[in-house]
């Protein structure tokens, strides 16, 4: 009777199998030139830490973290150059990928036409784009076992969290790519991607900044994810990393949701 009260576009019932259906669709899809396009997102992060973590932290040295452990600098940039790759490989699919799917390809017009809701291919198109994500992560906590700047409990501690940070962004860059009238749109997303990159206690402390300042990075999704798995990867976790777990959650439901809702009004008038 429940399900007759509310409407259709927020029922819940099925809606696992039927988000599965809209991720198994993409893997149907799934062409080889595709590999060539994963494989080159992962070496961007790799490339910066060998770069600017290994090159420049023969300069730096050591750095002392808040909680009084002394890391190298290669060890303090790695987890970040993670977080960022999560970031990046969950935003590709879901704001590009996603907003050409949906404006210019029509897919989910047909799409609904089946009994998938407009929050169910939401979610299979996270699912996917988590995918994608977790591949990146894996492949980058192995080359930080093989460089010695983790531990592998540490590793396989932080894997899960590294697929948080690409749930979390997942789900931002598919509420933002909903906004979005054209591709031009897109270059501010690209900004504010790269100003995320700088400024989230990537390669200084945040304890660096000024005041105001680091009170704007402290509240940026980036940093709560770098936080997290620099907590995980470097000093072992703490109570102080479920804050960043609580944000990262919020962040990722308030995405699906944003969403699940403009995709209703965009495709279902």
């Amino acid at each position: 009777m429940v399900s007759t009260v509310l409407p259709r576009l927020i029922s819940f019932e099925g809606a696992p199998r039927r988000a599965a259906s809209v991720t198994e669709r993409n893997v149907a899809a799934l062409k080889s030139a595709y590999w060539v396009v994963l494989i080159s997102g992962f070496f961007e992060p790799l490339l910066y830490l060998l770069s600017i973590g290994v090159g420049v932290g023969e300069l730096v040295g050591d750095l002392t973290l808040p909680g009084g452990t002394v890391v190298s600098y290669a060890a303090f940039v790695a987890p970040a150059m993670l977080a960022a790759s999560a970031m990046s490989g969950a935003l590709a699919e879901t704001t590009f990928n996603f907003f050409g799917k949906m404006k210019y390809m029509k897919l989910y017009d047909g799409i609904l036409a089946t009994p998938v809701r407009p929050f169910e291919i939401a979610l299979g198109e996270l699912a996917w784009a988590m995918l994608r994500g977790s591949l990146y992560s894996a492949a980058f906590l192995a080359v930080m076992v093989a460089l010695d700047l983790t531990s592998p409990v540490r590793a396989l501690v932080a894997f899960p969290a590294a697929v948080l940070v690409g749930f979390a962004f997942g789900g931002l860059g598919m509420a933002l790519s909903t906004f979005m009238r054209s591709w031009q749109d897109f270059d501010l997303m690209g900004s504010a991607q790269f100003a995320l990159f700088l400024f989230s206690g990537t390669f200084v402390p945040a304890e660096a900044y000024p005041a105001v300042l680091r009170w704007l990075v402290e509240v940026t999704p980036l940093y709560r994810a770098v936080h997290l798995v620099r907590g995980i990867t470097v000093q072992g976790g703490g109570w102080a990393e479920l804050l960043d777990v609580g944000y990262l959650l919020g962040l990722t439901a308030l995405g699906l949701f944003v969403a699940g809702r403009r995709m209703g009004r965009l495709l279902c008038k």
